[in-house]
């Protein structure tokens, strides 16, 4: 019996494309997770970038459930004392809801040289609309 690994450059990459509304923020961010790290696949290898591409869109029609829109706070440092900066997912949401998408999905990637790389292959867009026709992406539906 010989173990199957995975090689990056045998790898057929697909794109997929989630609509987020109406959907909670954990929910749209751990799928896009598993199919950013290639876990759907057979031939997922935790060492090896096996994962596809994921567009998101709608993403400003997220949902936070409970108090969470009120209470959560996105929190980021310049490095320079007394330079931290909180923004409450309140007023996140209203101007930048595509960062708060982003900051949840890489915190479920790997956090090395290879889930930087496979963050590189999430798109996240507010509306609708996305420059990515030309890879046909195929529509993702989240249970």
């Amino acid at each position: 019996m010989t173990t199957f690994f995975a090689k990056a450059q045998d790898q057929e990459r697909k794109w997929y494309i989630i609509d987020a509304a109406g959907i909670p923020l954990g929910r749209v961010a751990t799928e896009a997770a598993r199919i950013l790290r290639g876990k759907h696949k057979p031939t997922f290898t935790p060492n090896v970038d096996t994962g596809d591409h994921v567009i998101i869109i709608n993403a400003e029609k997220l949902l936070l459930t409970g108090n969470k829109l009120n209470a959560k706070l996105y929190r980021r440092h310049s490095g320079f004392p007394g330079g931290l900066k909180e923004i409450p997912y309140k007023k996140l949401m209203k101007t930048m809801p595509e960062r708060a998408m982003e900051h949840a999905v890489k915190g479920m990637l790997p956090h090395n040289k290879l889930g930087a790389q496979m963050y590189t292959k999430l798109k996240v867009y507010k509306g609708e609309s996305h420059p990515h026709q030309a890879q046909q992406p195929e529509v993702w539906t989240i249970q």
